[in-house]
């Protein structure tokens, strides 16, 4: 059976043929990194970005920490999915004021991992939002040059706000991390919906640890892809190691009309970190997906990920291989 993607058809999207005797369901780009650390003045690191396509090209918000080590969001813009320009000075957002209390809510402390997602008539924005520790900021632009901040979702902490591309059951629908103030030794994912991006309820748990890879903590990557068979939600899962944590890739399918219903999810990851800028940066070992190209015609899949939280890196796959790769092996 061929799995049917519901998306937009995408024939330009960034593809690399597999290589001759790569035994992986995944690759990776042979250019890596596409976004190097100091792409821009003043910038420490570049990592953990998102990315959709836009009017026939691409465009983005990407993780910045400067040399001051301040974590900030920048609009970027690109060709062809590779080859990116970024905006030298960050998003500075705009309050919808019919929407949020601009004196409490739009100057936060800083923003990190976005991921970006079309619903209906605009591009939405989550982040991790500083404000009283880490929440979930949300935002949306209509041409990325301004960007418009909403009321934040949750209550401190939480992490990995990952907005669903449409709505279900009548509501907008996330998934998030409830977290801790620090560097979270651990982490679920949970399933919230939402009639109006603002007011977030109907909470149901999702899947948390299991062993190995994903033993310590798992988070939602890039926004969930449309099957006719459900879900397809790619995923971080980190496990504790003598070194440290180390941030792996994995995937699992959900159920589309129930989400927080997982059907299947693979025992094995992805994709570890195993190459230079994978493992030497400013956080070694770690590979944190964040966005996806999918083009619904050839199932084709371009994966944006952080490299060691220092550059943004670029692998592929298809989305047949993925589901089949976690059913043939699945928890």
């Amino acid at each position: 059976m061929t799995v049917k993607i519901i998306g937009n058809v995408l024939s330009n999207i960034p593809w690399e043929a597999k290589p001759a005797g790569c035994r992986n369901v995944i690759w990776r780009y042979s250019g890596n990194p596409v976004i190097p650390r100091d792409l821009i003045p003043n910038s420490n690191s570049i990592f953990n970005s998102a990315v959709v396509p836009y009017q026939g090209k691409f465009a983005g918000v990407f993780r910045v920490d400067d040399t001051g080590r301040q974590m900030q969001l920048h609009a970027g813009h690109s060709e062809d999915g590779i080859t990116w320009n970024l905006t030298p000075k960050r998003i500075e957002f705009a309050c919808d004021a019919t929407l949020c209390n601009c004196a409490e809510v739009n100057h936060f402390v800083y923003g990190y991992d976005p991921r970006v997602v079309w619903i209906e008539d605009r591009y939405y924005v989550t982040w991790c939002n500083w404000f009283h520790g880490p929440t979930i900021g949300v935002g949306y632009t209509y041409d990325f040059e301004t960007f418009y901040q909403l009321e934040n979702a949750f209550l401190p902490f939480n992490r990995n706000g990952v907005l669903f591309p449409r709505k279900i059951n009548g509501n907008f629908a996330m998934v998030s991390r409830p977290s801790d103030n620090g560097h979270t030794p651990f982490g679920d994912i949970f399933y919230s919906e939402s009639p109006d991006m603002r007011y977030w309820g109907n909470h149901r748990y999702v899947f948390g640890t299991s062993g190995g890879w994903q033993s310590t903590k798992v988070g939602a990557g890039p926004i969930p892809i449309e099957t006719d068979e459900g879900w397809l939600l790619i995923y971080h899962g980190v496990l504790t190691s003598c070194n440290g944590f180390v941030y792996s890739m994995g995937a699992a399918l959900l159920d589309l009309d129930e989400p927080w219903k997982v059907i299947v999810r693979g025992r094995c990851y992805l994709l570890s970190p195993q190459t230079v800028y994978e493992c030497v940066g400013d956080v070694p070992n770690v590979a944190f997906p964040c966005a996806a190209l999918c083009d619904a015609d050839t199932g084709r899949l371009a994966i944006y990920y952080g490299g060691a939280d220092t550059v943004v890196a670029l692998a592929f796959t298809y989305v047949q291989d993925v589901l089949d790769f976690i059913r043939e092996d699945a928890l």
